[in-house]
């Protein structure tokens, strides 16, 4: 069991026989009320996104998940399919588990992914990801008041905001937790 204010964005919690992942956490107080807990939520198997409010000090099951790494090896547009490294065995996972993660995610790349009793519940990508740049905004001589910027787009179709010097054919270093440019690195 686990106090609803101490769970935080990516905590997986059952309830009613329902699995939920927290998208986002809002403790929100009162002038002389007790405070409550606001959740995003969603449900693990169906997909459905809903808000629940808690009050401060309520308690839910929290979950154990297993960790396995897999490995990403293709999608015939329905699945995505990763290999187990340590077994051989081939997961198909819908695109609808991996929320957030589709922007990062490239052949060959190890994850790892989180089971429930069995059943594939999310995929874990490390904190960075260095993905190549395919097309850069033009820069323009004399753009450069405040902090300057432009958008890309990498490999994966992620487009984000980077610095002017960034070029197509860059390999650039992407925080997952919130999708932004970090470093350019060095091919």
């Amino acid at each position: 069991m686990i106090e609803v204010q101490q769970l935080r964005r990516g905590n997986i919690y059952e309830e009613d026989k329902q699995l939920w992942k927290v998208l986002e956490h809002r403790h929100i107080k009162m002038a002389r009320g007790g405070a409550t807990i606001r959740l995003k939520l969603r449900n693990v198997r169906t997909g459905s996104t809903v808000e629940k409010t808690y009050n401060n000090g309520t308690r839910v099951n929290d979950v154990r998940l297993d960790s396995d790494e897999v490995q990403y090896l293709y999608t015939d547009g329905d699945f995505y399919y990763f290999m187990n490294t340590d077994t051989y065995e081939q997961v198909p996972l819908s695109p609808q588990a991996l929320e957030g993660v589709l922007d990062y995610l490239v052949d060959n790349q190890v994850v790892t992914l989180e089971t429930y009793e069995g059943e594939p519940i999310d995929v874990s990508l490390p904190t960075t990801v260095d993905l190549e740049v395919t097309w850069a905004e033009a820069a323009i001589a004399g753009d450069t008041a405040n902090v300057p910027s432009k958008q890309v787009e990498v490999e994966t179709g992620y487009r984000l905001q980077a610095p002017m010097f960034v070029q197509a054919g860059d390999v650039i270093r992407i925080d997952t937790r919130d999708g932004k440019y970090v470093t350019r690195v060095k091919k």
